[in-house]
């Protein structure tokens, strides 16, 4: 049984949680890369699927756009309330 509530979690939302987090805080920034998976796997101690796994939620939620051969990129932040301001 498990001693916390995140030692049950899935290892891919630590990941997922703590590049979401940077993202929106603009630690990352649109158009920045974000981390390899290598560094991701050194970062948080986690197997490459399961960084692979957190970066392609990232990119299902339009948080990141992969580029093959060049890396992963930031879109821009949690796209909730952006066309606010469209049309101004």
């Amino acid at each position: 049984m498990p001693d916390s509530p995140s030692a049950s979690r899935a290892p891919y939302m630590t990941v997922l949680d703590a590049l979401a987090a940077e993202i929106k805080a603009g630690k990352i920034k649109p158009g920045e890369k974000i981390p390899s998976e290598a560094e991701l796997v050194q970062r948080f101690g986690v197997a490459r699927m399961t960084a692979r796994r957190a970066v392609g939620v990232l990119r299902e939620r339009g948080l990141v756009r992969t580029e093959w051969g060049k890396g992963t990129f930031v879109v821009g932040p949690e796209p909730a309330g952006e066309d606010e301001h469209q049309g101004d």
